[in-house]
C-alpha cells in the first residue's frame, strides 16, 4: 500500500481556467503561491520563498471551483502530489509540482468581484469541494469561545 497526500494552505496566482475533455469531463486548472518565510543564518535578515503548484480539479469540483474561485483568494487544498518534467523554452530539464485536488476550501470570507475587490455582501462559511457547505453555528451564550481548543 502506498500513500501521497499533501496539504496546502496559499493564493491563487490567477484566476481559474475551466475546460472539457473529448469525453465532455470538466477540469480546472490553476497556480497556488505558498510562501514561507525562513531567517537567513549568516545575515540574520528574514528571507521570503514561494513556491508555485500546479492543481487541477475534475468532474462537478470544477465546474464550482472555476465559478467561485478568483485570483489572490486564498485557499485551502488536499490532494494527491505528483512531478511532471519537461523541457523549457530555454532547453532546461524543468520539474513541474501538481496537485489532484480532492478537496479546496475556499478560506475567504468574502468573495472577490471580477476587478478583485471584496463584495459587500458577506460569504457564510467556506464551501468544500467535495460536498455542501458547512452549517455555521451561533455561539450560544454560555459558550466562551476563549476556552475553544482552536
Amino acid at each position: 500500500m502506498a500513500l501521497c497526500k499533501v496539504m496546502i494552505i496559499g493564493n491563487l496566482g490567477s484566476d481559474p481556467e475551466m475546460r472539457y475533455t473529448p469525453s465532455n469531463r470538466a477540469v480546472t486548472q490553476f497556480n497556488v503561491a505558498v510562501n514561507q518565510s525562513t531567517k537567513n543564518q549568516q545575515t540574520g535578515e528574514w528571507v521570503e520563498e514561494t513556491d508555485w503548484f500546479r492543481v487541477s480539479v475534475w468532474g462537478d469540483r470544477a465546474e464550482r471551483m472555476a465559478e467561485t474561485l478568483r485570483k489572490g483568494n486564498k485557499v485551502f487544498v488536499e490532494g494527491r502530489f505528483k512531478t511532471r518534467q519537461f523541457e523549457g523554452r530555454d532547453g532546461q530539464t524543468r520539474t513541474s509540482l501538481e496537485i489532484t485536488a480532492d478537496s479546496i476550501v475556499n478560506l475567504e470570507r468574502r468573495p472577490r468581484d471580477e476587478e478583485g475587490s471584496f463584495n459587500a455582501q458577506p460569504q457564510g462559511s467556506a464551501v468544500p469541494a467535495g460536498g455542501g457547505v458547512r452549517p455555521q453555528r451561533a455561539p450560544s451564550d454560555d459558550t466562551d469561545l476563549d476556552d475553544l481548543p482552536f
